[in-house]
């Protein structure tokens, strides 16, 4: 079976509370929980998140040599300022997909560029949670 990793940073463990005109007003804990539920037959889904960048990147170095068969992530505003995880999924083996609730590209200027986004084998955004589930399928 796969193992596919969900990585999301700073300020995603506030989802359904923080601006839910934007993100909305699901809890990420239960969505996870959900999608594992879903999935629990084709794919073994890993959760970690992190408000810390450096975390994030050492997570990256943990599994990306084979710890699981690929990486969803949500590195949230650090997708617009982190050379050292763009960085860090260039070093790795296995497959990151990126991934953001909101369509990023009709949002405030700054949340238009993606550092992650020339290192990732794709980016889904724009469609709510929905979008982890379809990273995964892609991933698959």
């Amino acid at each position: 079976m796969k193992k596919i990793l969900i990585i999301n940073g700073p300020n995603l463990n506030l989802v359904g509370v923080r601006e839910p005109g934007i993100y909305g007003n699901r809890n990420m804990d239960e969505y996870i929980k959900e999608l594992t539920a879903k999935l629990q037959k084709r794919v073994e889904v890993l959760y970690f998140q992190s408000n810390h960048e450096g975390a994030i990147v050492d997570k990256l170095h943990e599994v990306g040599f084979g710890g699981v068969d690929g990486v969803v992530l949500n590195a949230g505003a650090y997708t617009h300022t982190s050379l050292a995880i763009a960085d860090a999924i260039k070093g790795i083996k296995v497959p990151v997909v990126e991934v953001h609730i909101s369509n990023i590209a009709a949002r405030e200027e700054v949340r238009k560029h993606s550092f992650l986004s020339p290192v990732c084998a794709g980016c889904v955004f724009g469609f709510g949670l929905k979008s982890y589930e379809l990273a995964i399928e892609a991933l698959l």
